[in-house]
């Protein structure tokens, strides 16, 4: 098989959705006495059944996530490097037609950057761009990642999906994971969401994950725009995806992460905020996401950004998540150069990394600076 896209087809949004509403509370309490699930399995723990387990998934997610992981949180923290961007999203303060000012950093900004957050004590970096091949293009990433090895151990990047040899090249100068969203399955309403650019394209989108597998990128980071669609749905056809790549480059590590819809700030003289419209997801039914995926596969790092409110991080600490960023700024140079600049999207939980650690250490957890070192793998 030479894409994930065979197996997507085969299945239709529809039937994926009805047959989760079906799932029923034996099937949910079939799939927590197993030993290994299969992604049945998973639409059960998904189910609108499940919600009545919530408290046994709970304590059975802690379970399986110190079984693998210990008590360690990894920390991480972003930089974006540019709000530039030649794509329309109904959901992004990015986005080509918010007419906001447009800012790259330079080497000299770029390492400013870098400076500061690696005086907040990270040694684990997420380079994050705008969707533009021009002006962020891979000579230009390739550029930032020489610039800041000498600063991080492990360096990931959330950009534009490349080809497999662009992924190759940027491997060869030190990059370790890459994080690529394909934000909701949804492939009729997929256009929708993205009017105009080349993250248009559904199908290359889907097919990247493929393609930083064939170039042994050491992790890939998956996940969906929660909110979006329906997010039972959405997160079957995720659980699939994640499935399939680890059957097909089984050496390669994968995470999960779970962005949830935020206000953005548009670009007009009163400052306007808009909230994009949502398929509304609960913190309970978050929860129940998170403890359903840590179930139905124990090696997989899930993780939890500032999207999120203070009271749903600190609960969330010991129910299945393994990495979290703190102190997070969602704008180009928003560390040091331009801290007032327009954010892609509003933060929630606003702790300094020095506050999320010290709560880390109150739970019994110990913060992790950097990823996980490849031989401890």
């Amino acid at each position: 098989m030479s894409s994930f896209k065979e197996i997507f087809n085969s299945h239709t949004w529809s039937e994926v959705q009805q047959s989760i509403s079906s799932k029923t509370v034996k099937d949910v309490e079939h799939a927590l006495q197993k030993e290994k699930r299969d992604i049945e399995d998973f639409k059960a723990l998904i189910s609108p059944a499940a919600e009545a387990y919530l408290e046994q998934m709970a304590q059975l997610s802690h379970l399986l996530t110190q079984k693998r992981f210990g008590k360690t949180m990894q920390m991480y923290a972003p930089m974006y490097l540019s709000n530039e961007c030649q794509n329309i999203c109904t959901y992004c303060a990015f986005s080509l037609d918010n007419k906001i000012k447009r800012k790259t950093l330079s080497d000299a900004e770029i390492i400013q950057e870098a400076e500061a957050i690696k005086a907040m004590g990270y040694d684990h970096i997420l380079l994050v761009t705008g969707e533009a091949n021009q002006s962020v293009g891979v000579p230009y990433l390739k550029h930032a990642i020489q610039l800041l090895r000498p600063y991080f151990s492990n360096i990931s990047i959330e950009v534009q999906p490349l080809e497999q040899a662009e992924y190759e090249v940027l491997r060869q100068e030190g990059l370790h994971t890459v994080l690529v969203y394909q934000e909701t399955y949804h492939q009729e309403n997929y256009k929708t969401h993205h009017p105009k650019g080349k993250k248009s394209n559904f199908y290359y989108r889907l097919e990247t994950p493929d393609r930083l597998g064939k170039a042994a990128i050491y992790k890939i980071g998956l996940g969906i725009l929660i909110g979006l669609e329906d997010w039972r749905t959405d997160s079957f056809f995720t659980a699939l995806h994640l499935n399939y790549l680890e059957k097909t480059y089984w050496q390669t590590k994968y995470s999960i992460s779970f962005p949830r819809l935020r206000p953005i700030e548009l670009a007009k003289e009163d400052g306007q905020h808009i909230q994009p419209a949502s398929q509304y997801i609960s913190d309970k039914q978050l929860v129940q996401l998170i403890c359903a995926y840590r179930i139905f596969n124990e090696e997989v790092e899930l993780s939890l950004s500032t999207r999120e409110s203070e009271t749903f991080r600190n609960h969330s600490l010991k129910l299945g998540i393994t990495s979290m960023s703190a102190g997070s700024k969602t704008n180009p140079g928003g560390y040091s150069v331009e801290p007032q600049s327009l954010e892609q999207f509003e933060i929630s939980d606003e702790r300094s990394p020095k506050e999320i650690a010290h709560i880390i250490k109150q739970q019994g957890y110990e913060p992790v600076w950097k990823d996980w070192d490849k031989i401890l793998s």
